[in-house]
């Protein structure tokens, strides 16, 4: 009798993996080769630019510095990384900038002038970020409005209401005692918090691939390159974080702020990954009609990642807020749609829809605040840093458009 498909001896050809490291690396230059890139662009760039700033002006690594780029990370952050939430989807969100600014006028108008509890104010900004993001969504759903066309008119819409709310004065100044200003100032992790946290993930890595393994065994499958690289997969994050962490501690130490961007990162990528929302989020940015075929509600997909990205623009305009301790006419202006959408891109999130991962949103605003932080330390001009960043954009661009390609003549598409 003809064994089950799941009980197939480990040995067949088409249940089989290459074992141990060289097995594991095999694997990684295949998928490479095939156009299977995710983030080794990204990381390559952010070394090559660290490496450039370093050798320019050895200030630019020094713990104090990178603790600053951190602070100065993690607002624009938090707005890629609901970006990244729509691009997965093949739409686009122009208006995150404003929602941020707007944002930011809501708290200091509410707390500072009114006097509610700051804890509310920032809760009405959300709301309010929540409440554009699905505006949007059923503008496309009901009326077949382009994301492109609706954002662009939140855009205008919510710059003249952050104009209106803040008055001819143009800006309102945050208590700078206060705790939310401080947050964004002042507040670092505890040493032995970072390096506490600085452990986890390697151990997180390891319980999970362990628990698989043991699944895998159960049914008679192999474990593609064994223990020996889950172990080595685990100790050299390890490894890395703890030298971070201990190299930042050095100076000022681990921005709150900024553990709490990762902290929103790891819980997207959780959701992206190991919920049936976040199959549902990459079905539909995949093939649209497929998916609505296969019984996904893709109108409430939608909602959710339109009403994902307002608010969490709306918390990057609070969080920058605290950041300058001021609301201004500024918040929200000038290059943050720019950064903010370009992070996702440069970070693996793909224009086309489909494919983009939580921490695009992380590695993107890292290149991107780096590029800034470093030609600030060399005294040069801001229009350097938008032609650069806008080189880097086009080059990551070229880049996913080439591996898309790639992967569809290699039947990975």
């Amino acid at each position: 009798m003809t064994e089950p498909q799941s009980a197939l001896d480990r040995s067949d050809s088409r249940v089989r993996h290459d074992e141990g490291i060289g097995g594991a690396i095999r694997g990684f230059i295949d998928r490479v080769r095939s156009g299977d890139l995710g983030m080794l662009p990204v990381i390559v760039g952010l070394i090559l630019i660290a490496t450039v700033f370093w050798s320019l002006n050895p200030v630019f690594l020094a713990p104090n510095n990178l603790a600053n780029l951190l602070f100065d990370a993690a607002a624009v952050g938090c707005i890629s990384l609901g970006i990244v939430c729509v691009l997965m989807l093949g739409e686009i969100d122009l208006s995150v900038g404003s929602m941020s600014g707007l944002a930011s006028a809501i708290l200091g108008v509410f707390w500072v002038k009114m006097g509610l509890p700051v804890a509310l104010a920032i809760l009405v900004a959300l709301a309010a970020g929540a409440f554009m993001g699905f505006v949007y969504a059923t503008l496309l759903n009901r009326f077949g409005m382009p994301s492109f066309v609706s954002t662009l008119s939140g855009l205008l819409a919510m710059l003249g209401l952050q104009l209106y709310l803040l008055g001819s004065t143009g800006s309102i100044n945050l208590p700078y005692a206060s705790p939310l200003v401080k947050f964004g100032q002042i507040y670092v992790m505890p040493a032995w918090f970072s390096y506490l946290l600085a452990v986890l993930p390697g151990a997180v890595i390891l319980w999970l691939g362990l628990d698989r393994m043991r699944r895998r065994r159960a049914v008679n499958l192999s474990n593609p390159g064994g223990l020996s690289v889950l172990l080595a997969q685990a100790g050299v994050l390890t490894a890395i974080l703890l030298g971070a962490v201990y190299y930042l501690n050095q100076g000022r130490g681990i921005p709150w702020m900024f553990g709490l961007f990762v902290l929103l990162v790891v819980i997207m990528n959780y959701a992206l990954t190991r919920t049936k929302w976040g199959r549902a989020m990459f079905a539909v940015g995949g093939n649209r009609e497929a998916a609505r075929r296969s019984g996904i509600n893709v109108n409430r997909i939608r909602i959710s990642a339109f009403m994902l990205c307002s608010t969490l623009a709306a918390l990057g305009g609070t969080l920058a807020a605290s950041r300058l301790a001021s609301s201004s006419q500024q918040a929200g202006t000038g290059d943050v749609n720019l950064n903010a959408i370009a992070a996702a891109v440069i970070g693996g999130t793909s224009l086309f829809g489909g494919r983009g991962s939580a921490w695009s949103a992380l590695l993107g605003i890292i290149v991107i605040q780096s590029i800034s932080n470093g030609l600030t330390l060399l005294n040069l001009s801001s229009s350097l840093r938008y032609m650069i960043t806008g080189a880097v954009l086009a080059i990551a661009v070229i880049v996913d458009s080439l591996a898309r390609q790639s992967r569809a003549s290699h039947g990975r598409a």
